[in-house]
């Protein structure tokens, strides 16, 4: 017995051995499968347009998986719990129909696929931190929420009414107050020690006295200073200009503290990199690949080569949703004249670019190049008026 047990040992090490390059190339094999044809719906760990499959194969047995990709529909109708549970669940959306097109071995190894990618850790995202402002040092303290003043209780809402509108009534009537203290104060302040001072000048713009402003005239001749019976005066100049003169003095060494000695303010160059930053989050693509109101002038390609470049990557990423022949499965119809969001090349150029997250299409622009893009648009437009069999009732408008 003690003989045997080396040789079962032995036995079993190599069939462990044999068995792990074997599970290894299924799941090679299931992810060309599931690359072709379910990669366009579903991801492994994240939601797409259908579930995340991460762990598939532990709430689900493999006959109820291969039953419900090969026809899910039927699985469906026959009232099956867990499957009419994923259909009220993912907004009734029927999952294409693989039944002819997937064997029993082509599934397996699309399983074998989702348990590997099920295996590993998920990558780990870079937490998400609040946006600070440009100014801040590092190691800053993020900016304070603002004030709401709807976050306020009602008795304090108004309690803040009522002290504003006190101190609105008490300002109204020192105002008042004032205008009618006037005269008083006029001819208080027009004693000749107190005619000069500042508080006088005021008083008198008040009661429609502009010299403070406009200055007074002296109307004293300049000698020597006469020209072709032109006189000139020897006035000062307006006293609106030299305070005017001094605000600029006063903002010019504000501007230079401001910006040049404490640099608390971003001058041109750096305000332009901020711009140039924001407009990077707005708009994370960097602007080369466009947006969705771009203006685009293309025209359908024509070329043989083109076409079958396009119907290649049609069948590859589109027919899980749309068939094989466009005839429609989950997605539209796309052989008839009836467009949901419109029949030029243009249209259908932005739909598969940038998607329609809200019925389930998925936008294209981060695995198809803009070349590719247009080469499938222009197949998809040479399928109208094929006539496929079983295709899927119109949709949309009719384009001529």
């Amino acid at each position: 017995m003690k003989r045997v047990i080396p040789y079962l040992a032995s036995a079993l090490l190599m069939a462990g051995v044999a068995a792990s390059p074997a599970s290894a190339q299924d799941a090679v094999k299931g992810k060309a499968v599931f690359d072709a044809n379910c990669a366009a719906c579903h991801a492994v760990q994240e939601q797409v347009v259908g579930p995340a499959l991460k762990d598939v194969h532990q709430r689900r047995d493999e006959k109820w998986i291969t039953s419900f990709v090969k026809n899910s529909t039927k699985l469906i109708n026959s009232g099956d719990k867990q499957a009419v549970e994923v259909f009220e669940k993912f907004g009734k959306v029927q999952m294409t129909s693989f039944e002819g097109t997937l064997s029993d071995a082509d599934i397996k190894d699309v399983i074998a696929y989702v348990k590997e990618e099920s295996d590993k850790p998920a990558e780990a995202k870079p937490e998400e931190t609040a946006p600070t402002d440009a100014n801040q040092g590092e190691g800053a303290t993020p900016a304070e929420a603002s004030f709401s003043w709807k976050s306020l209780p009602p008795t304090t809402q108004v309690l803040v009414v009522l002290v504003g509108f006190l101190l609105v009534l008490v300002l109204g009537g020192l105002v008042v107050t004032f205008i009618q203290a006037l005269p008083l104060l006029g001819h208080l302040y027009d004693k000749p020690t107190l005619r000069n001072t500042a508080m006088a000048r005021f008083i008198a713009l008040l009661r429609g006295d502009t010299t403070t402003i406009t200055g007074q005239h002296k109307d004293i001749l300049m000698e020597d200073h006469t020209y072709d019976g032109i006189f000139e005066f020897d006035n000062d100049l307006p006293p609106w200009w030299k305070y005017m003169f001094y605000a600029t003095v006063v903002f010019g060494v504000a501007y230079l503290l401001h910006y040049h000695v404490f640099q608390s303010g971003n001058l041109q160059i750096a305000e332009y990199q901020a711009e140039v930053q924001q407009a990077a989050l707005l708009n994370p693509t960097g602007g080369n690949d466009g947006n969705v109101n771009e203006v685009t002038n293309f025209k359908p390609l024509t070329e043989a080569a083109k076409l079958e470049a396009g119907k290649a990557a049609f069948i590859q990423n589109c027919a899980a949703c749309h068939g094989q022949q466009g005839q429609g499965v989950v997605g539209p119809n796309l052989t008839d004249e009836f467009w949901l969001h419109g029949g030029d090349v243009n249209a259908i150029y932005k739909v598969v670019k940038y998607g329609v997250t809200s019925k389930g299409m998925v936008a294209w622009q981060g695995k198809l190049s803009n070349d590719q893009i247009l080469e499938v648009s222009s197949y998809i437009l040479s399928l109208k008026g094929s006539n496929p069999p079983n295709a899927k009732a119109p949709q949309g408008e009719k384009v001529k």
